[in-house]
């Protein structure tokens, strides 16, 4: 199978809602974020894999580093398009390595006492993808780099209330100064103890990915909504599923959140509306 192949089934095989806004992409541009994306799919298994033990995890991870750099023996698969990258775009291999030193913080890290701390993390798997991404996309407006850290922030968050639950890996997302503000604790969470004050946590956590939705659209230059249409559609996907929880009041102990891809394909189509209505109101003026 070539690289690109196996780009694209990665890619395919993830069902991720990042996969489905590379419908607004085409031609070189849609291959190249395939590829950033299957990198970051790879890198993230690696820290996920319940048969892995932590020192396994930490030297595939630091192949990856070496590979970056150009070091070529024994490199993963994907490597040397991931190198294509860096020398087609304005993409370093620190932006790059940002992200595995945010998988490697999963290997490492259970637990996080504050919400300063989460967001370092939220910053390297979330943030640091989207300003890598922002850069195949293409921006004329630099504030796109602000743009891309909040939305990162807004979705992260949304995926850890989404799944709060998955504590196989013995992992804790929410700070513990959120739970104490809640007089909520790990057992609680365990024993999926849906009571008002895990509603008022979710709520307060929810409050917070709200503000940075908001943030990012706020920060969206309106010379760049072409681009980042495949972001905006992301935000569209996140935001909604957000609201959706928060309508249901949170019952994340007794069902999955997700978007239907009749729910995705609107929301796709919304956004290619709002784009052509953009281009439409810019060309008038």
């Amino acid at each position: 199978m070539k690289t690109s192949d196996a780009a694209t089934e990665i890619t395919r095989a993830s069902k991720s809602n990042l996969a489905f806004a590379f419908i607004a992409m085409s031609g070189a541009r849609r291959r190249d974020i395939t590829t950033f994306y299957a990198f970051c799919r790879v890198i993230d298994d690696i820290a996920d894999d319940n048969v892995r033990d932590p020192e396994t995890k930490r030297r595939e991870l630091a192949r990856w580093r070496r590979s970056l750099r150009g070091e070529f023996a024994n490199e993963p698969a994907l490597a040397k398009p991931v190198r294509h990258l860096i020398l087609t775009y304005p993409i370093t291999p620190e932006m790059l390595e940002e992200i595995i030193t945010g998988v490697e913080m999963d290997v490492d890290i259970r637990r996080y006492a504050t919400w300063d701390e989460l967001r370092v993390y939220c910053h390297r798997v979330a943030s640091a993808v989207g300003l890598v991404s922002i850069e195949i996309f293409g921006y004329k407006n630099p504030q796109c780099r602000d743009y891309a850290i909040t939305l990162g922030l807004a979705l992260q968050m949304t995926n850890i209330i989404r799944d709060v639950t998955d504590l196989k890996a013995d992992r804790i997302y929410l700070p513990a100064q959120d739970l104490a503000r809640f007089h909520y604790n790990e057992r609680d969470l365990r024993n999926h103890l849906a009571d008002s004050r895990f509603t008022q946590l979710m709520n307060f956590e929810a409050a917070r990915a709200e503000k940075f939705f908001a943030d990012a659209a706020r920060l969206l230059p309106l010379e760049d909504r072409r681009s980042m249409l495949p972001a905006e559609i992301m935000r569209s996907i996140y935001h909604a599923l957000l609201r959706r929880m928060k309508l249901d009041n949170f019952r994340i102990f007794e069902k999955g959140y997700r978007l239907s891809k009749l729910e995705k394909s609107g929301r796709v189509t919304a956004q290619f509306l709002n784009c052509f209505l953009n281009f439409r109101r810019r060309a008038s003026v």
